[in-house]
């Protein structure tokens, strides 16, 4: 158990039967009544924030989280199995635990798994990623950097938005918490 006095920004708890980490927090203590504490929480779960105020001194159950590095092996019915780097055990994942950024996942690919008593509560990609273009519309010459962008399907099946200049078969890298095309690899 901890108390408000132990609160730090990334810390994890357990509030209604969910998971929360606080993205920030403020001691407030005002010139009448009690001291209080203001925090921003972030459900693990699905990344919903909430804004909630805790009495100076309650008391709740610190959730420990651990981050392990596991390896996307393949997709099948719906489930994204995982190879556990020390191990070599192989776990199916539901799509909706990795979330939106499943489009970006391909084979080989190394994700950080969230864990919870054993239990996989949350995948996480990794911020950036390169992949191939497999459609666009071809660039005409004149088009530049900065002259606005056109859709690109990359070797996952997503589609985002690229500059003009970007042809097939070339690798770009994207921000998978945005969506957006960042730079040409190399």
């Amino acid at each position: 158990m901890i108390d408000t006095s132990d609160f730090r920004n990334g810390l994890s708890i357990l509030l209604d039967n969910d998971i929360f980490t606080i993205v920030e927090f403020q001691h407030v203590k005002p010139g009448k009544g009690g001291a209080f504490v203001r925090t921003k929480l972030k459900n693990v779960k699905t990344g919903a924030v909430i804004d909630k105020t805790f009495r100076a001194g309650e008391r709740m159950e610190q959730a420990v989280l651990e981050r392990k590095q596991m390896q996307y092996i393949y997709q099948q019915d719906g489930d994204y199995y995982l190879m556990d780097l020390e191990s070599f055990e192989q776990v199916p994942v539901r799509k909706e635990l990795i979330g939106e950024p499943v489009k970006y996942l391909k084979e080989n690919e190394q994700v950080t798994v969230l864990t919870h008593d054993e239990k996989i509560i949350g995948v996480e990609l990794p911020f950036t990623v390169e992949l191939v273009v497999e459609e666009t519309d071809p660039g005409v010459r004149g088009d530049t950097a900065s002259g606005g962008s056109k859709p690109a399907k990359l070797e996952t099946g997503a589609v985002i938005q690229v500059p003009f200049f970007v042809n097939i078969g070339d690798r770009v890298k994207v921000d998978t918490r945005t969506d957006a095309y960042l730079e040409r690899a190399k």
